[in-house]
């Protein structure tokens, strides 16, 4: 298996974007996963949606000239995830994340991105699980048909304290909404001590990956100290034909530790590894 590895810009949020997208050229990776995290990261969804089409191939000029391409755009609405989660209460909030859904759609199509990726949605205090499960089943609908309209592959990221944080929760999910994939990150349940067995059924579900360091009761942390068995993932990978990118995404954010990980040495072991292990007949002594 030859995988395609990308890297997330918004592993090194303090840089200046195109400082981040040297970087990861630097790192030999040849595709980057983009952060369009409102209030987090250095691209903004409401300053690259006021002149989109001008905004996406100023990006994809700068990945052309770095020898980079999107491999994700992940759209993120409010530094929470809930205030405007897809199947907020608030049916105008819901009309904004659609809005900035199909807007992220024609972003990725301009910059040339071969996938994107959103939250699923969250539970409201106040509401019935089984109502928010089933407006979140709506809005997936939705946007799974605008996705395939625009021939753009969408993944959602189950994730802790999300409407799915459990993989049975997610597997019921996709069986709700046909066409509905996966952008799996294991580190999401790992942190709480869920075991490999229990999430590797969704990887037949996954469109994009993401590989970092966890451990029960980190979500982040080193090469070293991981607890995911990557080699197993690898193994599963194979098994069930996946053919996305496998993005390594460290972050750098003041929650759950996230903060306390030297990104860019734990990127480079990460690299290194699946480089490795997916092409061992290549000589990568001083990788």
């Amino acid at each position: 298996m030859k995988p395609k590895l990308s890297c997330a810009d918004f592993t090194f949020p303090l840089l200046p974007h195109s400082q981040q997208l040297d970087l990861v050229a630097m790192l030999g990776f040849e595709a980057v996963d983009i952060g369009l995290f409102e209030g987090r990261s250095r691209l903004w969804p409401s300053n690259e949606f006021c002149d989109l089409r001008r905004s996406a191939q100023l990006l994809k000029r700068k990945l052309g000239d770095r020898g980079l391409k999107a491999a994700d755009v992940y759209l993120q609405t409010d530094p929470d995830f809930v205030p405007y989660a897809a199947n907020h209460p608030d049916s105008s909030r819901r009309r904004k994340a659609r809005d900035w859904f199909v807007k992220t759609l024609e972003y990725a199509i301009e910059c040339g991105a071969s996938h994107v990726t959103t939250l699923p949605g969250a539970s409201f205090e106040g509401v019935p699980y089984l109502e928010s499960f089933r407006r979140c089943c709506e809005e997936m609908a939705w946007r799974v048909d605008c996705a395939a309209d625009a021939g753009i592959p969408f993944g959602i990221e189950a994730h802790f304290g999300s409407i799915i944080p459990r993989p049975k929760s997610t597997l019921q999910l996709l069986q709700a909404v046909p066409g509905l994939t996966l952008t799996l990150d294991y580190t999401h349940f790992v942190y709480v001590d869920i075991a490999a067995e229990e999430i590797e059924p969704l990887l037949s579900h996954a469109t994009h990956f993401h590989a970092r360091g966890a451990c029960r009761d980190r979500i982040q942390c080193s090469f070293q100290r991981s607890t995911i068995d990557y080699d197993r993932v690898l193994q599963e990978m194979e098994r069930v034909g996946y053919r996305g990118h496998i993005c390594v995404e460290y972050v750098w954010i003041d929650w759950e530790h996230c903060n306390e990980t030297d990104n860019l040495s734990e990127t480079i072991l990460f690299r290194n590894f699946f480089q490795r292990e997916c092409s061992p007949q290549i000589d990568r002594t001083f990788l």
